[in-house]
């Protein structure tokens, strides 16, 4: 890597492979095998038609992202776009929350897999595998974005290969002739309390519960930038979406429904091993273990490079402090990393130190981010789709219908929140968010005072 490229850009050093298997696999966390499971419970069957309608949602909101990110690849994302098409206080009010969601997101993933490493090895405490799992995801992060690249590659092979044998030994089961047990047919769909048990006000429910489960599918519209051809990937991966979401998640899931009672309380042991448990396949547990370390360590992977990305980018845009602006050599914003690092080692810190108090709280505060990030996609590429027809621009790659599937996707998503503020169980995660939204405003419009007066540490990049 040249010293021009260390001072004035992303090194593009992101492999097809490696994007690719990054598109396919970003979608899927720990969530899927095991914390699925709450999800059924609250639904029943039609489980299946709440993640189909999620994945719907989904879908649209990455074709909008997707016509932004084509027509201007930014490691920024929907911030930059948000920025640019809405206003500053947009880009940098975004850009934190997700900042935020995934800096929080580090120590949970870190202590999960801490918890399981540790079942296995008793000598070592929980404390200090999080704080190891942590040391080395972040020395790779900063060595360079192949590194990166290359742990999540494998990550991602990961998952998705036990995603394909749990889907094939549950087809065989389905057809009646997986040899390892007697479990067979789908009588389960409908033979505890019918397909939809609890009524469709319980399918809605499950969306709540659903639509986090997918957060992470635009993080491909922002690693694509640190490889070449950038264009050509994001469509690539924004097309391959709804295959992604039918296999990975309709498909599995209708296997599990299928399969196994909704109702019975041994699902909470974890989804996909509680279903392989009644295939009587061996081991089941330590199987589904390894498959969620590995879920868990690509997601907190994944989490610290786009948190590293989106400082970065706000850097640039005069959103953070200067100095983050700085690449290594080998294209890495090392400060970044560093930065988010130490966020996430403050979050690990405070979980061990004031259990279920701190960072419970502090966590409360993500819970509806997924869906103001949704809203901020729709709105800039509403805005930004006219501007650009207005101004004769040509666009390659485009969202469908417009403006009406903007209009409705921007009109379901405020309906999900109106209903998350009204609703006694999901209103103080709701409001927390907003509390933290509201913080991020009042900052954003001290920054622009500062700018605006050409004072402080902040670039205008």
């Amino acid at each position: 890597m040249s010293s021009s490229t260390s001072s004035d850009q992303l090194g593009a050093g992101l492999t097809n492979r490696q994007v690719s298997m990054i598109s396919i696999a970003g979608i899927i966390g720990a969530g899927l095998f095991v914390g699925s499971a709450s999800a059924i419970a609250t639904t029943g069957p039609a489980i299946i038609i709440s993640y189909a309608l999620t994945g719907l949602l989904v879908l649209l909101v990455m074709r909008m992202l997707g016509e932004m990110a084509v027509a201007n690849p930014d490691s920024g994302s929907f911030s930059t776009y948000a920025a640019r098409a809405i206003g500053p206080w947009a880009g940098f009010t975004v850009g934190w929350l997700y900042w935020w969601f995934w800096v929080l997101v580090i120590p949970v993933e870190a202590i999960a897999g801490a918890n399981i490493l540790h079942a296995w090895f008793h000598s070592i405490t929980s404390w200090e595998f999080a704080i190891g799992i942590m040391v080395i995801l972040t020395l790779s992060n900063l060595w360079d974005v192949k590194s990166f690249g290359e742990f999540e590659f494998w990550f991602a092979l990961v998952k998705v290969l036990a995603i394909i044998a749990f889907i094939v030994a549950g087809g065989l089961a389905i057809f009646g002739v997986w040899p390892l047990a007697n479990v067979s047919g789908i009588a389960s769909l409908y033979s505890h309390g019918g397909f939809m048990p609890n009524g469709f006000g319980a399918v809605l429910a499950g969306v709540l519960i659903t639509v986090f489960s997918f957060f992470g599918a635009e993080i491909v519209t922002i690693a694509a930038a640190e490889s070449e051809n950038p264009q050509a990937k994001i469509r690539q991966a924004t097309k391959l979406v709804i295959y992604r979401i039918a296999l990975f998640y309709l498909l599995s899931i209708f296997v599990v429904v299928s399969l196994v009672a909704w109702n019975d309380p041994a699902l909470k042991q974890g989804t996909f091993q509680f279903v392989l448990t009644a295939l009587n396949v061996p081991h089941a547990k330590l199987l589904m273990d390894i498959v969620v370390l590995t879920a868990v360590c690509s997601c907190m992977n994944s989490g610290l490079y786009t948190a590293s990305r989106m400082f970065y980018s706000l850097a640039r845009r005069g959103d953070a402090p200067a100095i983050a602006t700085k690449l290594s050599s080998r294209g890495v914003p090392r400060l970044a990393v560093i930065f988010s690092t130490i966020a996430g080692f403050a979050g690990c810190f405070a979980n061990y130190v004031f259990p279920d108090k701190v960072f419970s709280f502090l966590l409360s505060t993500t819970g509806a981010i997924a869906l103001v990030v949704y809203l901020v996609i729709a709105v800039s590429q509403l805005r930004m789709r006219s501007s650009m027809e207005q101004q004769g621009h040509t666009l390659e790659f485009k969202m469908w219908l417009f403006p009406g599937l903007t209009w409705l996707t921007i009109g379901v998503i405020l309906a999900v929140l109106g209903y998350m503020c009204l609703s006694v169980e999901y209103r103080p995660e709701t409001f927390a968010t907003f509390g933290v939204t509201g913080v991020m405003l009042v900052c954003s419009v001290i920054v622009s005072r500062k700018r605006a007066l050409g004072s402080g540490d902040l670039v205008t990049g």
